[in-house]
């Protein structure tokens, strides 16, 4: 573990940087989250508005974008860079898309002009701690329309040592297995363990990363007043739920 990870280190643009460059390795199955989030929303009639919390570079907005072609994406992001990758990748659907420079820990975003079909966030919220979750569980519901759905892609904790090593060793694998495939060699995994990507591996505390138990998200989800809460797919110590706003 790196010194850069110590207690007063916030997430800069070389993170963003090496995301964008190094994601379609760094993330388990990343295809498959894109296609089962967008699976997750229901259909739309008639125009809306999705929100996409921690947009990253955007692969996951342009996805919604093409999937929901009535529809209104708003990318919120900390990054500029993230935020200027998201625009690009929107290509012919970007008069679709609303950039927005956030923090997710932040209030002053959380009252929007409209009210969401869908909310969905992939690998940010962890960022958050556990009372910091809770508040923005019950600020989403508040966000989602009636009949609309909240969906989060995260990592979250294992509560056995013995998880937290199946969660680091599938993670590994997982990055070899993208590598080989994409590359015929690990030089990606290489640049994986060099990056100290591998939350579950961490020989020390992490400032930034504070993954919850899958049970207590789901609690905290539904006790802020959504409803069929579910989870869908996880792997390496990722998992996708969701939830109905009735």
């Amino acid at each position: 573990m790196t010194d850069e990870r110590g207690p007063e280190r916030d997430w800069s643009e070389g993170d963003s940087r090496l995301f964008i460059d190094e994601g379609r390795y760094f993330v388990p199955e990343r295809e498959l989250q894109i296609e089962t989030i967008g699976a997750l929303i229901p259909p739309i009639d008639g125009p809306a508005h999705l929100v996409e919390l921690c947009c990253g570079e955007g692969l996951l907005s342009r996805a919604l974008l093409e999937r929901f072609p009535q529809a209104t994406v708003h990318a919120y992001d900390l990054s500029p860079t993230m935020l200027a990758s998201a625009k690009a990748k929107a290509g012919d659907h970007a008069a679709r898309l609303v950039t927005c420079e956030f923090r997710l820990e932040a209030a002053d975003w959380r009252r929007p002009d409209f009210s969401a079909h869908a909310v969905v966030t992939s690998l940010a919220v962890h960022h958050l701690d556990g009372a910091q979750k809770q508040a923005l569980f019950c600020d989403l519901f508040d966000i989602v329309a009636p009949g609309g759905v909240f969906v989060l892609a995260d990592l979250v904790a294992p509560t056995r040592a013995a998880g937290v090593a199946i969660a680091a060793d599938m993670w590994d694998e997982a990055v070899k297995e993208r590598a080989l495939a994409l590359d015929g060699n690990l030089a990606a995994f290489q640049r994986f363990r060099e990056a100290d990507w591998n939350f579950y591996a961490m020989a020390g505390p992490d400032s930034i990363d504070k993954p919850s138990t899958l049970l207590d998200q789901l609690r905290w989800i539904e006790a802020a007043g959504f409803r069929n809460v579910d989870v869908h797919w996880m792997k390496a110590g990722h998992a996708i739920m969701s939830a109905l706003r009735p």
